[in-house]
């Protein structure tokens, strides 16, 4: 099943890609020498270009990678005073003042606008001056009156006991303080890097979906199955967004490189079909491939049983729902405690001793960043967002000042388990190799402590909702 998975997947995407897409050129399958361990090759004895005869990162030791996407959170906001980051006490005003940063619930009724335009805003020329002016928004239903001035909200920062599975992994294992967003804007791109290193419409197209997708009357939509009349903003290279498509692209991904090497993968999601996080949905030749129906896997919760019973793919990705996404003003805070029971679950069974486990957030969410992120093009890098990278060859109690991006853990990936790059930014990237020490002796696992228990997400009722108040 896997060959004749690799057979489709190969010829959708030459197909795909040898169309020409608006602003794009024709797609030159470079992958289809990574096809070896599908026909009897040794993944060891193959790196990221392919090289034979070449060890990978970690020399083989990292055989599962575990890419878990929460939502809508700076460095800043997440992490403030941790010991050895560096973080703000007071975020700086576009009239030449200051503000505290203050502290605000995970749970508070309120979000701030972070989209592309408000991106420009707050980063204002790379003064990083303008989240006075960011726009934002209470649920007056749930406000107690907490709602303070609309030019003080993005001055923020979660709690640190609210948040403690977050901090005592962190406190463990390796938090990165120059993770870098790639992308300028909100959910839907930011989960297209997560699994492509880039949001571009098509394969070397200079037009990249900048925004979330939206139907004409109203409402968040995202993918191949969104509804006819939705369409998604695109973004050149001069930063116009003058133009906008539906949501649907034809685009390499991770998947296909994974695919090609007769590897497994996964992506867990709240729900099937449409939606901002959704992001195989937005591939068309993996929508429409022969694997989606079986490595597509909804609800979320899913990976938890899956590792129990000792199916745990290759690669997979973790997406929340609603509830436990820590996406500010529809999150519940049970975000923390979702993510302690997947890295639980991985700790106690039989895959630890071979995973890396990488925890990031989508985008900033609006929140203050003081850190001015390197400015490559017009629509990357955007502010820090955490990672907190866990393994048993982790350092220990280590602050990462290398710079990330998404693309780095793409490349770490890539290199790890012998996959072929995808020439996007995982080029660019660094392989987040000074957080690991490959040397040392596996460390044996502790459990994270948190306030809801793996029990309690099995029993939740499964979830449609996506966050219609992204903005």
């Amino acid at each position: 099943m896997r060959k004749l998975g690799l057979f489709f997947v190969f010829a959708i995407v030459w197909a795909a890609g040898c169309g020409q897409q608006p602003g794009g050129r024709n797609f030159s399958p470079a992958f289809a020498p990574q096809m070896s361990r599908s026909f009897g090759v040794s993944r060891v004895a193959t790196t990221q270009q392919g090289a034979p005869g070449s060890m990978l990162l970690g020399n083989g030791k990292i055989t599962h990678v575990v890419i878990i996407v929460q939502e809508n959170r700076s460095f800043d906001d997440m992490f403030h005073r941790f010991p050895g980051a560096d973080t703000a006490d007071y975020g700086k005003t576009s009239t030449g003042g200051t503000v505290k940063l203050s502290p605000e619930l995970l749970t508070k009724p309120m979000d701030i606008s972070h989209s592309h335009e408000s991106f420009s805003v707050e980063y204002h020329h790379g003064k990083m001056d303008g989240f006075n002016l960011a726009q934002s928004r209470c649920n007056q239903d749930q406000d107690k009156g907490s709602c303070h001035a609309s030019d003080t909200h993005a001055y923020g920062y979660v709690p640190h006991w609210e948040i403690k599975p977050y901090w005592s992994m962190a406190l463990q294992y390796v938090l990165a303080d120059r993770m870098f967003q790639t992308n300028e804007g909100p959910s839907f791109p930011a989960h297209q890097y997560l699994v492509s290193g880039t949001s571009t419409i098509s394969n070397r197209s200079n037009l990249r979906a900048a925004e979330n997708p939206n139907f004409s009357t109203g409402g968040g939509q995202g993918g191949c199955d969104s509804r006819h009349g939705t369409t998604v903003r695109l973004i050149d290279r001069d930063g116009e967004e003058s133009r906008e498509m539906f949501p649907c692209f034809t685009r390499l991904s991770l998947m296909d490189r994974i695919t090609a090497a007769g590897l497994t993968w996964r992506y867990y999601q709240a729900h099937l079909g449409h939606g901002l996080w959704n992001a195989p949905d937005a591939i068309r030749n993996i929508r429409y491939g022969p694997l989606y129906s079986t490595d597509v896997v909804a609800p979320q919760t899913k990976v938890l049983s899956d590792i129990a019973a000792g199916n745990l793919a290759d690669v997979v990705w973790v997406d929340p729902d609603k509830a436990a996404s820590d996406h500010a003003g529809v999150t519940n805070g049970t975000g923390p405690s979702w993510v302690a029971s997947v890295v639980n679950a991985v700790g106690e069974s039989k895959y630890w001793n071979n995973t890396a486990i990488f925890v990031t957030w989508d985008d900033w969410g609006g929140w203050y960043e003081h850190v001015k992120p390197p400015k490559y093009n017009s629509y990357e890098l955007g502010f820090r967002v955490p990672l907190i990278v866990i393994s048993p060859y982790a350092r220990v109690s280590y602050v990462s000042h290398q710079q990330h991006e998404f693309g780095s853990i793409l490349q770490f990936t890539e290199k790890a388990l012998g996959l072929g790059s995808l020439g996007t930014t995982d080029v660019r990237s660094d392989d987040l190799s000074d957080c690991f020490d490959f040397s040392q002796k596996p460390r044996a696992f502790q459990k994270i402590p948190a306030l809801f228990s793996r029990s309690y997400f099995l029993s939740q009722p499964i979830s449609n909702e996506d966050p219609d108040d992204d903005f």
